[in-house]
C-alpha cells in the first residue's frame, strides 16, 4: 500500500504513541475507526484498548455498528453505560454542552487507561474539528487525551481517503452527531422525542438521503438533505410527509440551504 507524506506521518506518529499502549475512544465513526485500525496495525491488539459509550443521546444503532467493527478489528471493547441527561446544564442544551459532556465521557477514558496501565487515550478529532464550534475540544485539553488525526493534520477528506486504503468499510459512512445537535440551544430538550427523530432520520436513509439532519422547534421540523437531492425529495414529498405526520410531527419544512453540518451553531458567537 503506498501512502503520502502526511499519511506515513500519521503512521509514524501512532506508531510512537502504542509503544506506550493506548486506549482509544471509539464511535464507530470513520474518524475513529481510523486511529484505532492504525493503533492496532502499527502495534498489536494487546496494546490497544477500546472504549465507547452508550448512551441515550446518541442513534440507536451506533452502538451496534461499534460493536460489530470492534469485533471485525479483533480489539477489546469496554462499553461503558453513561446518563448525561442528568447535568441539567446537558438537558437544558447550554450552548458549552458539549464541554460537560466530553467531559463526562472522557473521564472514563481515563479511569480505564489507569486501570489498564496503559499511557494515553486516543480519540478521532480531526484537523477539521479545527475550523468549527467544538467545545468539547476544550475538554479533551484538560484531561490530556491526544488526537493524533489533528495532530498531524489530517483533514476529514483525507481520513476517508486513508479508510478507504485500509479496507475499512466505515469509510465512507456519514457523520453521525449527538441527537441533542438537532435542538436549539438554551432550551429544555424533551429526550422522549428521540426515538421519533432517529426513526425519521433512518428513514429518510432509506429513501437514498444519506447525509440528513431532522431539527425541531416545537411543532416546526426543519429537514436539511443534501442539496442535489432536491429533486428526489420533491419526487418523495407525498410519502415523506405521510412519515412525519404519523409520527406526530405537525409542521414539515425542507431548508432550502441543503444539509449543513452544525447548522444550529450559526447563531453561537464563537468568541
Amino acid at each position: 500500500m503506498e501512502l503520502n507524506f502526511k499519511e506515513k506521518q500519521f503512521f509514524e506518529y501512532m506508531k510512537s504513541l502504542t509503544d506506550k499502549k493506548v486506549v482509544v475512544a471509539f464511535s464507530g465513526g470513520v474518524d475513529s475507526s481510523l486511529v484505532l485500525k492504525t493503533a492496532i496495525d502499527v502495534s498489536s491488539a494487546n496494546d490497544v484498548y477500546a472504549i465507547t459509550f452508550d448512551t441515550v443521546l446518541s442513534p440507536k444503532n451506533d452502538i451496534d455498528i461499534t460493536k460489530k467493527l470492534a469485533e471485525d478489528f479483533g480489539v477489546r471493547l469496554e462499553v461503558v453505560q453513561t446518563n448525561e441527561i442528568e447535568d441539567e446544564k446537558i438537558l437544558y442544551n447550554d450552548k458549552q454542552r458539549c464541554y460537560y459532556c466530553k467531559k463526562n465521557l472522557f473521564e472514563n477514558a481515563i479511569k480505564l487507561k489507569e486501570k489498564l496501565g496503559f499511557g494515553y487515550v486516543l480519540d478521532g478529532s480531526n484537523a477539521d474539528d479545527a475550523n468549527v464550534y467544538r467545545p468539547g475540544r476544550k475538554a479533551l485539553k484538560e484531561l490530556g487525551i491526544i488526537s493524533p488525526l489533528e495532530k498531524t493534520g489530517m483533514s476529514k477528506n483525507e481520513v476517508r481517503q486513508l479508510a478507504k486504503k485500509l479496507g475499512i468499510k466505515v469509510h465512507n459512512r456519514p457523520s453521525s452527531p449527538c441527537l441533542m445537535t438537532r435542538f436549539p440551544y438554551n432550551k429544555k430538550v424533551d429526550i422522549s422525542i428521540f426515538p421519533k427523530i432517529d426513526e425519521v432520520e433512518n428513514y429518510l436513509k432509506s429513501l437514498g438521503f444519506d447525509n440528513n439532519r431532522v431539527r425541531l422547534y416545537g411543532d416546526v421540523t426543519r429537514i436539511e438533505v443534501d442539496v442535489d437531492k432536491f429533486p428526489l425529495f420533491f419526487e418523495k414529498r407525498l410519502e415523506i410527509i405521510k412519515k412525519f405526520k404519523e409520527m406526530g410531527f405537525v409542521y414539515v419544512n425542507l431548508d432550502i440551504e441543503g444539509f449543513r453540518s452544525g447548522s444550529m451553531d450559526i447563531v453561537i458567537d464563537k468568541d
